[in-house]
């Protein structure tokens, strides 16, 4: 069961798509205190020779997980870089190992994927904005560490660890 319901992803879409500038400088540094870690994974990306414009749209569906996250009514830990490189390596695991299939064991290992995924409702969303940020944009080489950040920020949040209450 995902720990970010449908209503919480929608009201986070609507609020962040509603916010201005400063808006979203009051987010980003909420965003500093509770999960700086998150905030300089998608900040990094200009340091990789990412465009200012493409670390916006970054920082849009990083605004965008943060405000689902704030939804859900959840108290979430940090995201720590441990986190963040434990659950990259896991997904370039999966993405080496799908390399290796012919093209229907890769589609079924996709769907496998997707469908075992703990939080689909974002990652689908997240996976949604990509394809069209894909679309509208011209593709150079550098993208590819945006689309790996997005989809580390949704794996993330999926699998962190939330802490137990104790009885």
């Amino acid at each position: 069961m995902p720990r970010i319901s449908l209503p919480a992803l929608g009201t986070a879409i609507q609020k962040v798509r509603a916010m201005n500038m400063q808006d979203k400088e009051r987010l980003a540094d909420e965003l500093f205190l509770k999960q700086p870690n998150m905030l300089g994974s998608v900040l990094a990306l200009s340091q990789m020779g990412v465009s200012f414009e493409k670390v916006g749209f970054a920082l849009d569906i990083l605004f965008t997980c943060f405000q689902a996250m704030k939804e859900s009514g959840l108290n979430w830990p940090v995201i720590t870089e441990e986190d963040q490189d434990k659950q990259l390596g896991r997904y370039v695991g999966i993405v080496k190992f799908s390399e290796d299939l012919s093209a229907g064991l890769a589609n079924i290992s996709m769907k496998q994927y997707i469908e075992s995924h703990p939080e689909q409702l974002l990652f689908a969303f997240v996976t949604g904005e990509l394809n069209d940020w894909i679309e509208r944009s011209r593709f150079e080489k550098n993208d590819k560490y945006v689309m790996l950040s997005a989809t580390n920020l949704v794996n993330c949040i999926a699998f962190v660890s939330m802490p137990t209450l104790n009885q």
